[in-house]
Formats: C-alpha cells, structure tokens, sequence
C-alpha cells in the first residue's frame, strides 16, 4: 500500500533522533496528511496524497498483520467496555499491558467514545435552597457514538460529527493516553465516474462515460502519536473499518478516509548501539523493499445494520469465529510476519 510506504520513507528520509517516555529514541517527523479514497475514484484530478484504493480494503500486504485483532479491538471500542476479559476469550493480548490490577484500562478509548465526562447543572434540593445553596453540579456522561449515528440519519450534512477520547482529566495522568484522539465524520456529495458496461475481452479500465453526483461518508483521523511500525498499519485498517461501520448505520457509502499524524515515529537503538532489539529500521527498510500484494477486500454481513448489532458481538458468549463470520476478508494474501518488539 503505497501510502504506507510513503510515510515510511518519510521518516527514514527526513526523521530526526528524539528521546521520549519509553527511554527508547525515536526517529520522529511531524505531521504527515494523507487520503484513502475507499470506493470508487473521485471524477476529478487528485492531489498527490490522495491514494485510491478502487473498492480494496487497506490491510498492509507487505507483512502479515492480524485482521482478527483489529476486528476485534474495534467490536471492543464500539461496545464501550473497558474490562480485557472478553479481549482475552478472542486471543487479543495487546492490551494485557496496560490493564489494572482488575483487569479493566480506564483509559480505553471506547471507554471515552460512549461515557464521555461531562457535567449537568441542576437546581439544589428544596433544603439547600433555603439555605441559600445555588445550582449543583452533578456528573454526567455522553454517549457520542450514539449521537454521531443519530445524527448522521437526521441530519447527515452536519459539521459537527466529532468523536473525541481525548479527556484532559484522564488523558494527563494516564499510563497510555489515547493516540488516535479524535475523529470526525463529513458527508459530502462527490462527483462519481460513470463507466461504459463492460463485456468479457475488452480492454480494462472499462471507459468513463458522464458523471453522477453521490453522497459519500467521510472521515478524518487525528493521531498524536504514531509508531509507524507496529500502530499505524493497525490504525489504517481500523479506521478504515470504522468508517465502514459508520456507512452501515447510516446508509451512506464510505468514501474517503483522511489521515493526519503529528508525531511519526520510528523506534531505533541508541547512537552507541544499545536498545538494538528494539530498533525497528532493519525492519521497515526490510519490507519497504517487498512487493505490495493486491489489496484484500472486506465482505461485512448483512446483519450488521445498527450500533446494538456490534454490541451484541461482544457479550462472552460467542465464539471468536462466530464473531468474525460477520468481517469476511476475501483476498488477503499478505508477506511473511516481521517481528517488532514494543516499547512499552
């Protein structure tokens, strides 16, 4: 997947060593912004960051990357739980790091995506009143999945589709602190190519005829953070995914997904050659150089229409392939596994 690469080359080429928490240095950019374009090509010319993607599923091919993992890491996220015990029923164990003493991690950004900290005022109990006691001020959470969907049947053409994880209260005293920190969903009416029928034999692409105007669902993610190894293949695909949720619950065909990362990291060993099992340059020089494979595509069930759909695929009592029945990848046929070791 050429955007992939790209961002890799970019921080080979133009990275700067910097230490940070994890004791380990980085080379590190800041800011890099790209587009996939998830269904078929816009009519008009491009810019250079936009990647289209004519209908593919965007899942690194030049190593193997775990589709049952992101998969299952989103179904997570939407349900809004902060407990790894059903995480560990489906063999997902990235987030056993992070966990508390109870097995659950505060900051999961589901946690932040349905419960999202908030205040309301309401007016002090008749007691109080005579006292002289003012409005109270009472805890309070908001669902924003649940209102982005909404919203997005209601009112699809609303600028203010924003999901956030970052909470301030949570997120300055967390042990990890959300990296994809906020997305927001944009419809916006494309013009969309229409192509002469094609019949068996003849030339291919088939030949664009006109246009026609659709309604396209789209999304930007903003990534604070971004190891570009092991995180951001994840995060592309995942996004990916959750942009075609989203096109689910509202009827709307995915369209575009936009990409901005601000720090782009690299992890490396020390300039006097220690920390070298954690240097990830040999790796990522290693499968830039590989040929990307023609990218999968994703069949998502039929019965997969409503936000309560997903949540009912993370009670304990389903089956790991159960779960995945419904998230068909057709066509993926990725490089051999390169081992990465994270810094925790």
């Amino acid at each position: 997947m050429k955007a992939y690469v790209d961002i890799v080359k970019n921080v080979l080429e133009t990275g700067r060593r910097k230490e940070n928490r994890t004791g380990i240095d980085t080379i590190s950019t800041f800011h890099h912004s790209y587009e996939l374009c998830l269904q078929s090509p816009m009519l008009e010319a491009p810019p250079a960051y936009h990647y289209a993607l004519d209908g593919g599923f965007p899942l690194l091919t030049t190593k193997s990357v775990s589709w049952k993992n992101i998969v299952i890491e989103m179904l997570w996220f939407l349900s809004g739980q902060t407990d790894i015990s059903i995480l560990k029923q489906h063999g997902c164990k990235f987030w056993d790091a992070w966990a508390d003493e109870n097995g659950k991690v505060p900051s999961a950004y589901g946690n932040f995506w349905r419960h999202f900290p908030t205040h309301e005022i309401g007016e002090p109990d008749p007691i109080r009143a005579v006292l002289g006691a003012k409005s109270q001020i009472h805890p309070a959470f908001n669902d924003q999945i649940r209102w982005v969907v909404e919203e997005l049947k209601k009112n699809p053409m609303s600028r203010r589709m924003v999901v956030s994880a970052w909470s301030p209260g949570n997120a300055q005293t967390s042990k990890l602190p959300p990296c994809h920190m906020q997305f927001i969903l944009n419809v916006q009416n494309q013009e969309i190519p229409t192509f002469a029928p094609t019949v068996d034999g003849l030339p291919f692409p088939p030949k664009i005829t006109g246009h026609h105007v659709e309604r396209r669902l789209c999304m930007q993610m903003t990534q604070r953070s971004c190891d570009v190894a092991l995180g951001v293949p994840y995060n592309i695909a995942s996004y990916a995914l959750l942009l075609e949720l989203f096109a689910r619950f509202s009827g709307i065909k995915a369209g575009i997904f936009a990409h901005t990362l601000v720090d782009s990291h690299i992890y490396t060993s020390k300039p006097n050659g220690d920390k070298s099992e954690f240097d990830h340059v040999p790796g990522l020089r290693e499968q830039i150089l590989r040929e990307p494979k023609k990218l999968p595509r994703l069949h998502i069930s039929d019965k997969i229409t409503e936000l309560h759909h997903i949540e009912a695929l993370m009670l304990p009592g389903l089956t790991t392939e159960e779960v995945m029945s419904h998230f068909v990848l057709e066509g993926y046929d990725p490089h051999p596994a390169i081992n990465f070791k994270v810094a925790v």
